[in-house]
């Protein structure tokens, strides 16, 4: 790992999420890549890139079955900072071919035709979305979800040979909350109808009262006991060394 990549994972843990985000910036001369899915955090952590002006690369991943609030809280933030948010499509000829194998919602079936739809649709775009990056930027919360409870600041993410950073890990969803509500940020409004933690449109559901706040992610799996169903395999562990040294700074 680079002299750099040390750096961010011992500097930023100390640092709030705005100073986070400029030290970053100030720090590395290449480019970093944002990839947002327009949730609350997401939303939280593009007004503070925006309203610092700094030069990060917006993507999200369009994976052909997003809710249509989600394409209209996409454009609200294009208008609202002047941005454009480059999409990531899934390759036509993967796409067809796993609609013409597992049907158009061939996903239901089993745990390994959800992960291949995923794969086709999330995980190969996002290596497309990060080729060339230095810094992989993402608005993960470390109370989202038992899974990444641990997550740390900044670790170097092997499997991309980049460095990941989550400015907000330490924010809990109370304190995003207050920040869009605060600066008139757009947020999608299916959250005001139980929707917390959205994806494509067939896989995510409303949680019931209680229930943890990405419980509503691929239900059926859950619902079945599958500790599998938790991720989509965008966020898989990264150098467990380097995920224990920031969280051992940090405490």
């Amino acid at each position: 790992m680079s002299d750099l990549a040390e750096r961010l994972v011992r500097d930023l843990p100390a640092l709030d999420a705005q100073d986070r985000l400029v030290h970053l910036r100030r720090l590395v001369p290449g480019r970093i890549v944002f990839t947002t899915s327009f949730g609350i955090e997401d939303q939280a952590l593009t007004d503070l890139i925006a309203r610092s002006g700094l030069d990060i690369t917006f993507v999200t991943l369009d994976t052909g079955r997003l809710f249509p609030q989600t394409y209209e809280v996409w454009a609200r933030t294009e208008a609202r900072y002047g941005i454009r948010i480059q999409a990531l499509y899934p390759e036509a000829g993967a796409a067809e071919g796993l609609v013409r194998d597992q049907g158009i919602d061939g996903f239901y079936r089993s745990i390994a035709a959800r992960k291949a739809c995923c794969g086709v649709r999330k995980v190969e775009p996002l290596g497309r979305a990060l080729a060339g990056a230095d810094v992989w930027l993402t608005g993960l919360r470390a109370d989202q979800s038992a899974n990444r409870a641990t997550t740390p600041v900044a670790e170097f993410d092997a499997g991309h040979g980049l460095v990941k950073v989550n400015p907000l890990v330490d924010w809990s969803r109370e304190e995003a909350v207050r920040h869009t509500t605060a600066f008139d940020v757009p947020v999608n409004v299916l959250h005001d109808q139980g929707f917390l933690s959205i994806g494509c449109a067939p896989c995510t559901r409303a949680i019931r009262p209680g229930e943890p706040e990405r419980a509503g992610r691929w239900w059926w799996e859950q619902e079945a006991d599958a500790a599998s169903a938790i991720e989509c395999g965008l966020h898989v562990a990264a150098d467990g060394r380097l995920a224990r040294s920031v969280q051992g700074s940090a405490s």
